[in-house]
């Protein structure tokens, strides 16, 4: 969409600045705590060893070591991800002194010792050598023993995993299994080599029984919100997909100086950086870059109420999570301002006060504001603290951890209560009957104006309702008022792991679809909700945009066909160059290109990058959008499930190219292949009508072949990517591909919509001599 375009904003932070207001020499650290979530579930498709990679670089970051948790998640509850983390433990206490030592970066060993630079460049320490050459050679031990757990994890044993204390492994029924916590690193323990902190790193496992519903990845990253609430309540989140590691180490300090700048921070419920990837090979076959939609979209969107949420590399404000509004009322904004948005310059904070980020309120508040209500004074404190149950749940450490003016743990936790607490809010029920991640239609009696905005919108956490919970998160975000920000440091914060070949590509590409499909055919769809609250308008045709644009595979579909209508038939589709309705065609085609050349020339976006987008766009649209939209209604029609298929993540080098030419089995081939066959027998008949006709009506034919080439153009990469390198397509889908455009050509020649049916006279009604 262009609208969403008119704004785009290049930010910049001045972390020197930031160091100078928070970070002083010689005086306490005020720069706010964050807790880190890692979130895995298939140790197969997500291999630990990339987990691991992520949970060093995040042992390493800069920041003050007290001020920064890991949490990692395991919904697979496996013993596998356990015992790599505890070897992971082991290895913190000496990569995170070694890197911090000598500022390396990126600080996850595999991408460090992997990159092809030169590592002496601005080193002046005669031991950094040495160190560096002891490190490598503890990796790889390291290493070894991570796939050595890997192996013996293949065959499990009959009666299940066992401890090294002899007993069984909780989780042997992963879909049967009691909440699990453990924290490797924390208040005990955690020194690395050189007895410096080490920050906190936490394993949580949360409960599953059969008949629960456990909402997938947004189920597991509120669970983490509550657990890390008790444990170490930081004011703000980072959530991180397992493959996603730190690739700038100060991209904490990054975030900060927008969400604890005074003025700005105020507003902000997030700050979203953009996905990089490494292992991509350098003309980005498949895509997997998404640089316009990074480059482009997003920075527009900056300059309107925020960027939306795409999953990962996002730093919250946990107030916002919790449902709270933006502490500063508005006052009402002209037409356009209402439009664009106020444009921010980069974050240039002048108060110290890091507290004045965040609205604060006390259970002493609230219980004040219920006494003046009506109500009795016995029955007060009863009533407010069934409010907050039924928003928050039945945990009095966790509603108090909401309601503290900053972060940290409650002072009247004793580590026994916290750690009963931290299991109870990971159960399976506990969720029921509150306001985590649903939107409930409440007819309770407001107590007060706090409490009411509370109960206004419902929802709190990651939103339940579509395997794609990040548009969801962010769009109820937005919805209530909050702004988010987009940061893109010249070195990027985040880097992970891209599919490497086309049929993983085109089920993840699915999955982002058939969730915005979800979404649109849901209550939350931004063609409807939230118009009570502060969404700008152009901020909801973004949102709209995210939800719609499965359906453009419909026209897709058509748009690609049609051209080889037009060779098999004769016909011509479009008019005359005399006519005004093909002026406006070319008029309208210009006008595309031109908005194209303009945002690529503001955002630095280079033309192969652009080009790339746009052929991959109709081959998304013609396979994963299409299944999509299909999915979604047959959910809609009789109610199906919808399946989360992880896309795997692997280590791959960079110079070696063997996988994106790998295939596998996916029904997402057929309808690509099926019309790639179609437009390539079109052009063959063609022609050879047109021969036939000894080059009558060439004008038309020439008209024709352009239409029919521009569609195989856009379909090029994905035929490049089907014949591979050794030509290992597979069988059954050339085979289902040229049975489907056998049978679209008989079809087609059997009805022949366009030729003219003549009727003759009744033999009845003048003789044989008519």
């Amino acid at each position: 969409m262009a609208f969403p375009k008119w704004s785009p904003i290049n930010r910049e932070t001045y972390l020197d600045r930031l160091a100078l207001r928070y970070d002083r020499d010689g005086e306490p650290c005020q720069l706010a705590p964050v807790d880190i979530f890692v979130t895995t579930v298939d140790p197969i498709k997500e291999p630990l060893l990339v987990t691991a990679n992520t949970v060093l670089s995040i042992l390493a970051v800069d920041y003050p070591v007290d001020k920064v948790s890991c949490y990692v998640s395991d919904d697979g509850a496996t013993m596998l991800t356990f015992d790599v983390l505890a070897e992971t433990t082991e290895f913190a206490r000496k990569w995170v002194p070694f890197s911090k030592k000598y500022s390396i970066e990126p600080r996850a060993p595999e991408w460090y010792f992997s990159q092809k630079i030169d590592d002496l460049k601005d080193k002046v320490s005669r031991s950094f050598i040495k160190d560096r050459r002891d490190m490598k050679r503890e990796y790889e031990e390291f290493k070894v023993r991570i796939n050595g757990l890997a192996a013996n994890a293949q065959k499990i044993p009959e009666g299940g995993w066992i401890m090294q204390d002899g007993t069984p492994w909780p989780g042997n029924n992963t879909r049967d299994h009691p909440g699990m916590i453990q924290v490797f690193l924390g208040h005990s323990g955690g020194l690395d080599t050189e007895g410096n902190e080490l920050p906190c790193l936490v394993y949580v496992s949360r409960e599953k029984r059969p008949g629960f519903q456990h909402h997938k990845k947004a189920g597991a990253m509120n669970a983490l919100v509550r657990v890390s609430a008790i444990l170490g309540n930081g004011q703000y989140l980072l959530n991180l997909d397992c493959d996603h590691y730190i690739n700038n180490s100060k991209a904490l300090r990054e975030a900060m100086c927008f969400l604890m700048d005074p003025n700005l921070g105020r507003n902000v419920c997030y700050v979203q950086f953009p996905q990089r990837f490494d292992g991509i090979e350098s003309n980005d076959r498949y895509a997997n870059r998404n640089t316009v939609f990074y480059d482009i979209n997003l920075r527009g969107l900056d300059g309107i109420q925020g960027p939306v949420y795409v999953g990962t590399g996002c730093v919250f404000n946990r107030k916002a999570l919790y449902g709270y509004e933006p502490p500063i009322k508005k006052t009402k904004p002209r037409f356009f301002s209402s439009l664009c948005g106020k444009r921010y310059k980069a974050a240039n904070s002048k108060n110290k006060s890091p507290e004045n980020s965040v609205p604060v309120f006390k259970l002493e508040d609230i219980e004040e504001v219920v006494e003046g209500s009506g109500f009795d004074d016995e029955e007060s404190p009863i009533i407010s603290e069934m409010c907050l149950e039924k928003i928050f749940g039945q945990s009095s450490v966790f509603i108090e951890s909401t309601l503290m003016e900053c972060s940290g743990v409650p002072q009247s936790a004793t580590p026994v209560s916290v750690l009963k607490e931290a299991i109870h809010v990971i159960s399976c029920g506990y969720e029921d009957k509150t306001d985590w991640g649903i939107e409930v239609v409440t007819s309770e009696v407001t107590i007060s104006t706090l409490l009411s905005f509370m109960l206004e919108y419902k929802g709190i956490g990651w939103i339940y309702g579509s395997i794609t919970e990040d548009i969801l998160t962010g769009f109820k975000m937005h919805a209530r008022g909050w702004r988010s920000i987009y940061c893109m440091p010249q070195r990027p914060a985040f880097k992970g792991s891209a599919p490497i070949n086309l049929p993983d590509r085109l089920n993840q590409v699915l999955r982002w679809a058939l969730g915005s499909v979800e979404i649109l055919f849901s209550r939350h769809c931004p063609i409807w909700y939230g118009y009570g609250g502060q969404l700008k308008l152009l901020e909801r045709f973004a949102y709209v945009n995210a939800t719609i644009y499965p359906l453009t595979s419909l026209p897709l579909l058509l748009y690609c066909i049609l051209p080889a209508i037009c060779l098999l038939t004769g016909k011509f589709i479009i008019p005359e160059i005399s006519n005004p309705a093909s002026i406006w065609f070319i008029f309208t085609f210009i006008l595309i290109f031109a908005s194209g050349i303009l945002e690529m020339r503001w955002s630095g976006v280079g033309i192969d990058e652009w080009w790339r987008n746009q052929q991959f766009w109709v081959i998304y649209g013609i396979s994963a959008h299409l299944f999509a939209v299909v999915q979604g209604l047959l959910k809609v029609l009789i109610n199906t499930e919808t399946s989360l298929t992880v896309t795997s993540k692997a280590f791959h080098d960079e110079g070696d190219f063997d996988e994106p030419y790998m295939f596998k089995w996916t029904t997402l081939l057929i309808p690509p292949t099926t019309i790639l066959i179609i437009n390539l027998v079109a052009v063959v008949a063609g022609i050879s009508y047109e021969v036939n006709k000894s080059y009558r009506s060439w004008r038309q034919l020439f008209g024709k072949l352009l239409f029919t080439f521009w569609v195989i153009v856009h379909l090029y990469p994905f035929l490049k990517g089907l014949m591979g390198r050794q030509n290992r397509t597979p069988t059954i889908v050339i085979v289902w591909a040229i049975l489907l455009a056998s049978i679209f050509s008989l079809l087609w020649i059997r009805v022949d919509p366009f030729s003219i049916r003549i009727t003759g006279p009744s033999i009845q009604q003048c003789g044989i001599n008519c």
